[in-house]
């Protein structure tokens, strides 16, 4: 009886060993299908207009008579201040800045010709793109009433900037994740596959800049996703 126990166990032992050994190359194909992916990248670029923008106005007198040289930048600040106000900025969007310095303090200086120098800054912090795109293309009225404004002046540089990325971020991810798809789809069609779910997926920084830097008022907005997907037969 005891022999005949064991002979039926060997029996069943070797029965499942050959069907393990039938079944392995099929598991093996069905884990090896789980390692097939593609990762793509989709792309989806805007251009925006700029909906901020903060403008100085940078303006520099020099002589020897300080006293002179405060009346004679105030009545140009208030010239500039109508200009701007008339152009459709309001009050409350124009800040003032005075600085002044004495070249006889400074040691490095060896122009003697005026001592003083003040340095004026009426900056203009607004929503109204449009209204600082016109009045930056009308600054000869200034010049032709004996204002000169300080161009590229680098500490005192125009920033237009964009601050509605939140209203447009959803569309651009739905967006960029669909050209993703479409990239995966001929992949899959080319090798003879068929797509499957997505294994991984990762949204990339959204970059703004310039279209070109003639109209920096003009911005282009940029996100790249990464999508994984499984391949399949």
């Amino acid at each position: 009886m005891e022999n005949k126990s064991k002979f039926y166990s060997g029996i069943c032992i070797m029965a499942g060993l050959i069907i393990l050994g039938a079944m392995f190359p099929v598991t093996a194909r069905v884990f090896k299908s789980f390692d097939r992916t593609v990762n793509v990248k989709g792309l989806c670029e805007r251009e925006v207009a700029a909906d901020k923008v903060i403008w100085p106005v940078v303006l520099k007198v020099s002589g020897n008579d300080i006293d002179a040289l405060y009346r004679d930048v105030n009545r140009q600040n208030e010239t500039v201040r109508q200009f701007l106000i008339a152009g459709g900025i309001k009050e409350e969007e124009i800040s003032l800045s005075i600085t002044s310095s004495d070249k006889y303090t400074l040691e490095y200086s060896n122009d003697r010709a005026y001592r003083y120098i003040l340095t004026s800054v009426v900056t203009v912090c607004t929503e109204n793109v449009d209204a600082v795109v016109a009045l930056r293309s009308h600054k000869s009225d200034l010049f032709a009433k004996g204002i000169m404004i300080v161009e590229d002046d680098w500490n005192n540089q125009t920033i237009f900037s964009f601050e509605g990325l939140n209203d447009i971020k959803p569309e651009m991810i739905e967006e960029a994740t669909r050209n993703a798809r479409a990239s995966a789809v001929k992949f899959a069609e080319d090798s003879g596959s068929h797509l499957g779910k997505i294994k991984d997926a990762s949204q990339g920084t959204f970059t703004i800049t310039d279209r070109d830097s003639n109209t920096p008022y003009i911005k282009k907005v940029r996100v790249v996703t990464s999508v994984t997907y499984y391949l399949a037969r």
